[in-house]
């Protein structure tokens, strides 16, 4: 994806939140940095690591902090609902969204903001992800999958961009050790970092996530019409 691409996908992003999030006064959004599956972006990574001095993984890939900087610009705790941006910043932000739509509110109420950021780091057996064709056809049988999570106060979280950045580097070299040790033993090692953890094992059969599945698209088709 190019740099034009990635830019209109992450305004794209600020009108939905706008647009969806705040009016239908949602309570979570779902985020995933490495922006595409392991198979996929590995190579990338490594390339990417080398490039920036960067350690290469090889259980997760480095993510991007587009997204997630754009979530916590318009939702995050530090934007105080819009009070802790200047007026320029706020003029300038009012007015490219209104270039894109001219629907686009730009009102945020109390308790639209974002107060925690939970990690989740998936464990799949043999290092087996289930994949869309697994998913949608039903052709691979059950699976133990382990998720281990950690839970941060959106406001640790930097605002900064090349803090922000950082922050998620250091969160996905930690989920490169966990899983590490996680395929070498079976289990998550004990806490990594400074935020509250916990491991959950979950069993679903295809079917279950079959269901799941057709009744997220169809809810994504509603809000979208």
């Amino acid at each position: 994806m190019g740099k034009a691409k990635r830019e209109s996908s992450l305004e794209e992003l600020r009108r939905h939140i706008h647009k969806f999030y705040i009016p239908l006064a949602r309570q979570f959004i779902v985020l995933f940095p490495e922006g595409g599956f392991l198979h996929k972006r590995r190579e990338i990574s490594h390339r990417f690591a080398e490039k920036n001095n960067l350690p290469k993984l090889e259980y997760v890939s480095l993510p991007r902090a587009g997204a997630m900087k754009v979530i916590m610009e318009e939702i995050g705790p530090t934007t105080n609902h819009g009070a802790g941006s200047s007026k320029e910043d706020n003029a300038k932000k009012e007015n490219n969204l209104s270039q894109n739509n001219s629907k686009t509110s730009m009102q945020v109420k109390v308790g639209d903001s974002i107060e925690w950021v939970l990690d989740v780091t998936i464990a799949y057996p043999n290092r087996i992800p289930l994949h869309l064709v697994d998913v949608v056809c039903g052709i691979r049988p059950p699976c133990t999958t382990h998720l281990h999570y950690r839970l941060y106060p959106s406001s640790e979280v930097p605002t900064d961009n090349e803090g922000m950045t950082q922050w998620l580097y250091d969160r996905f070299i930690e989920k490169d050790k966990m899983l590490e040790e996680f395929y070498a033993t079976g289990k998550f090692p004990p806490q990594v970092g400074p935020a509250n953890s916990s491991t959950k094992q979950n069993k679903h059969s295809i079917k279950e996530l079959q269901i799941k599945q057709v009744l997220l698209c169809t809810r994504l088709c509603m809000i979208n019409a």
